[in-house]
């Protein structure tokens, strides 16, 4: 069974489950899941993780993301993106420096209300669930962060187009983002296009793999390792005797893993191979196992 992380740079019209499933054919293993949904008309980086790393999946999930949106103003969908009905087309005035000055609102902690076409659950169904039987449910707003937006293009017009960098924390929804953008300007928008560049370290460009790439890169397919995926971690190595103890689970004294161990932080320990044996946290005077792969 092949163990670790592969970086795939999604291609249009793929939903990430349709990347899971060819990926899991390709390397001949059920072991495959991935972190973090990618809409289905997105392009980007779509990190799977295969075999022991589908369990560590959640830590790439908790990675800042970076995306690059084209926000189209004055027309509205009812799905937030260029994939839905148009609802409502009305022509917009604004300038750069007014769009400038409005992105900024929305830098730092800011509450959205997730779209209908989101994977949220209420009362134990998903709110896209509801979307495809025609269905609007209230749902409450959630507090994400956004790190920075920088306008990277503005195309004036009836309907002006902006090309935004978007750096934004887990959870965050760039659709509502770009919805809140166009009402804060005095109407609608919608995203008219969107990649997702960056997750973590790991860049769309630099690591991000075709599933073609995939193909020919056998037979490890250009899998990273569980060590390497996770670098975005603190790392602590630890001796044979110690690497027995984590293998079992063990918690250990707050001083057994160095004095430069971050306090109440996920830390990626690893053995004198510099292969990865678990993440620990530290709760208290204890490090405590959060998941054991070894």
């Amino acid at each position: 069974m092949i163990n670790g992380f592969l970086p795939i740079d999604k291609a249009s019209g793929w939903t990430s489950h349709d990347v899971v499933a060819k990926v899991r054919g390709i390397v001949d293993q059920k072991k495959v899941g991935h972190a973090g949904t990618l809409d289905p008309s997105a392009t980007g980086l779509l990190v799977l993780g295969l075999g022991k790393a589908t369990r560590l999946l959640r830590f790439i999930q908790a990675y800042p993301k970076e995306y690059v949106a084209r926000v189209v103003f004055g027309v509205t969908t009812d799905t937030l993106d260029g994939d839905g009905a148009i609802l409502c087309r009305e022509p917009m005035s604004f300038d750069e420096a007014e769009l400038r000055g409005v992105v900024g609102r929305f830098v730092g902690v800011i509450a959205q209300v997730p779209p209908m076409v989101s994977a949220v659950r209420v009362g134990g169904r998903r709110l896209y669930e509801f979307a495809r039987e025609g269905k609007e449910i209230e749902r409450a707003a959630r507090i994400v962060e956004v790190y920075g937006i920088d306008v990277l293009d503005f195309a004036p017009g009836p309907y002006p187009e902006a090309t935004l960098r978007v750096r934004c924390g887990s959870g965050t929804y760039i659709r509502t983002l770009g919805a809140d953008l166009g009402q804060a300007l005095g109407d609608g928008a919608h995203i008219g296009s969107l990649r997702r560049t960056h997750v973590g370290w790991m860049d769309a460009d630099r690591d991000g793999m075709t599933i073609e790439q995939v193909v020919k890169a056998a037979p490890n397919h250009g899998v990273i390792s569980m060590a390497d995926g996770l670098k975005d971690l603190p790392a602590v190595h630890v001796d044979d005797k110690t690497s027995v103890a984590v293998r079992h689970g063990m918690q250990f004294p707050v001083g057994t893993f160095g004095a430069d161990a971050p306090a109440e932080a996920d830390v990626r320990v690893l053995d004198s191979g510099g292969d990865l044996l678990a993440v620990y946290r530290s709760q208290g005077r204890l490090w405590s196992p959060e998941v054991v792969v070894a």
